[in-house]
């Protein structure tokens, strides 16, 4: 994977909090803090936590004598995240890198990772950090998007934007939100890492309502999709996120848009 597509800094993390979390992220966030509340951890650690969606879903169903170590490989995304969410002595927050975690061995009840396993450059890997760091017993929990097909919005987008670069047309949204839905790699992955009573369920929600244009320039500009714009056209980001907004105007009416989102839930063991 290039590392351009894990970069998510300069004006995009702003972006994605603004606009990406609540057409996408957010209904999966709760879900994700609901089944890791359940569990009453006392010791959590979040990988890739992004802008904080799930960090500012756990912290009010977590234990006052909880922690929750929050980390992502982009620094400035944890920024946007602490100012949100604001100051909890329970969290701490720690750029880190999920192939390289720097924590001990068997250090916590649960690992989760919403929408970032598909970013890992070796998942089998990165699993088993994660394993490492958790105490025996212990519960991995993530997401992770359904085929791109599934998720009619970012469909349409990348349809879009094939019409508007047909020669060579973006790929970041196929190759890596929406690169990784098949669940028996998934699950072939985890065993491999050594995790054992995998549960993977299929859930499909609807984003958030949204305009066609919020929804154009969340990915257009909210995503690593910005710089695969800008290195085939420098001056078009704005002309390309207007062409992708009329496209999904012209599909999904003028209203606000609220169409299909699908993604797996995984459980795993240590």
């Amino acid at each position: 994977m290039a590392d351009k597509d894990k970069l998510f800094a300069g004006a995009i993390p702003e972006l994605y909090e603004r606009l990406m979390v609540p057409l996408l992220f957010e209904p999966y966030a709760v879900d994700l803090a609901e089944r890791a509340a359940r569990l009453k951890p006392l010791d959590v650690l979040e990988i890739a936590a992004g802008t904080g969606v799930v960090t500012r879903a756990l912290a009010p169903r977590l234990d006052v004598e909880a922690q929750l170590v929050a980390t992502d490989l982009n620094q400035p995304m944890l920024d946007v995240a602490h100012i949100k969410l604001g100051d909890d002595e329970r969290i701490i927050w720690q750029q880190a890198d999920a192939m390289a975690l720097p924590l001990d061995d068997e250090s916590f009840d649960v690992v989760l990772c919403q929408f970032g396993v598909m970013f890992f450059p070796d998942r089998v890997e990165a699993y088993r950090e994660a394993r490492r760091v958790l105490k025996p017993g212990g519960r991995f929990l993530f997401n992770v998007w359904d085929r791109i097909e599934a998720n009619e919005v970012a469909h349409a987008i990348l349809e879009a934007l094939k019409a508007r670069f047909p020669e060579n047309p973006p790929s970041f949204m196929r190759r890596v939100p929406h690169g990784y839905g098949d669940p028996e790699i998934i699950r072939a992955d985890l065993e491999a890492a050594g995790f054992h009573d995998i549960i993977l369920e299929t859930l499909e929600k609807t984003n958030g309502p949204v305009s066609a244009s919020d929804a154009a320039m969340a990915i257009c500009q909210g995503t690593p999709v910005r710089s695969e714009i800008e290195e085939r056209d420098a001056s078009a980001l704005a002309a390309v996120s207007q062409a992708v907004a009329e496209a999904l105007a012209k599909r999904f009416g003028n209203g606000m848009i609220e169409r299909r989102i699908r993604a797996h839930v995984v459980e795993a063991v240590r």
